[in-house]
């Protein structure tokens, strides 16, 4: 059955979307088969792993909105085991149309238990925010994955998710627990990534992830080809940094199930 991974953060340009896309297609490649959930508006994952947004036909909002069963959104990319559940524009119009629908919260749990036993590991990118979509995938989260930004403001948003976490578990989901916190554009040359990064392992003594994600051209280059960055690049270093990520965390999953 698979593991249900959330990368979440309300505040933008962490690196959530990055994350998302080159976890999901790094666990790929260690013979897992993924499915990744685009569930931001924006639609950033699906084109980050080649899908054009003009030839969508079934989205995550037909999903969600009209029920339509998940196996007939799901997209077969071209990355190895990777699977994509696109988002279209309609999505952003969701967030309304949830508001007067029963078991608002349930939608897209109800929708991947369906499908939870065809693949390894399931990931979600959520909105850059805490409403209803991100609702809907903390519901059907096993865990959750929060990348942050080595940078000044780094450990208050992180402060501030903690706590709607809590709050959400008691009445979301009470088995929603932390995969981990991922430090994301790490410059070892700067004094404030070394600081952040000392002052967020402090923070979470358990929760930090050994890996480290540093800034990286390549990193940032590989959407633009609608590749993630180990097709574009995996001698990069963006690229050895997700799959040292990818074989840290189905390592932890494995250690967890035997």
């Amino acid at each position: 059955m698979a593991k249900v991974i959330a990368v979440a953060n309300q505040k933008g340009g962490v690196g959530k979307t990055t994350t998302a896309v080159n976890l999901a297609a790094c666990i790929g490649t260690l013979k897992k088969k993924v499915l990744l959930i685009d569930f931001d508006p924006q639609g950033n994952a699906s084109s980050g792993v080649g899908v054009d947004k003009e030839e969508i036909t079934t989205s995550i909002y037909d999903v969600v909105i009209n029920q339509t069963p998940i196996s007939e959104a799901m997209i077969e990319t071209k990355s190895k085991n990777l699977w994509v559940c696109p988002a279209s524009i309609d999505l952003a119009g969701a967030e309304i149309e949830l508001v007067s629908m029963e078991n608002r919260n349930e939608l897209l749990k109800k929708q991947i238990l369906v499908i939870k036993d065809s693949f390894d590991y399931i990931i979600i990118d959520c909105p850059p925010s805490l409403g209803l979509l991100t609702l809907n995938a903390f519901a059907a989260a096993d865990s959750l994955l929060i990348p942050i930004q080595c940078e000044y403001y780094a450990l208050e948003g992180l402060s501030m998710m903690v706590q709607t976490v809590k709050s959400l578990k008691q009445s979301v989901n009470p088995k929603l627990c932390f995969e981990g916190v991922l430090l994301t554009m790490f410059d070892s040359r700067t004094n404030l990534s070394n600081q952040v990064t000392e002052e967020v392992k402090k923070f979470f003594p358990d929760s930090v992830f050994k890996t480290v994600i540093p800034r990286n051209v390549r990193l940032s280059e590989a959407p633009g080809y609608g590749e993630p960055i180990i097709s574009y690049d995996k001698y990069s270093k963006g690229a050895r940094s997700y799959l040292k990520l990818a074989k840290e965390i189905v390592k932890n999953n494995e250690k967890k199930e035997s």
